[in-house]
């Protein structure tokens, strides 16, 4: 089993709901979030932002603000995760920064509360 965290923009949600049911899954977690990419800032003017001067704050523009987003998260098997990411992606990709990050990472184990099933039976 792999958890598939997704970061993507706000207004592409309905794309993604609609490429994860298409890709087969069914059930997954979403939850606002706001964040920003790598681009550049300086800390000074992030330091100095933090502290309420007001220069900094009007220097750093927009370059320090943090944008909404949408954080999805899904466990599925490990068979399903490039066709996952590949919706994710498909559904996502405008070619311009802020389209978002997936990240993969292994699932040890599961537990569906109701029933007690464990491993894969929980997620299927």
């Amino acid at each position: 089993m792999k958890e598939i965290v997704a970061v993507v923009r706000m207004n592409m949600m309905n794309r993604t709901k609609q490429a994860l049911t298409d890709a087969g899954v069914d059930a997954f977690f979403a939850h606002e979030c706001s964040g920003r990419g790598k681009g550049l800032v300086n800390e000074k003017l992030l330091e100095g932002a933090g502290k309420g001067y007001a220069e900094a704050v009007e220097m750093l523009g927009e370059k320090g603000r943090l944008y909404p987003k949408r954080m999805i998260t899904v466990v599925v098997p490990s068979e399903d995760v490039d066709d996952v990411v590949a919706a994710i992606i498909e559904a996502n990709q405008t070619g311009k920064p802020g389209d978002g990050k997936i990240f993969v990472m292994p699932v040890s184990n599961a537990v569906r509360v109701r029933t007690g099933e464990v491993g894969e039976a929980s997620i299927s």
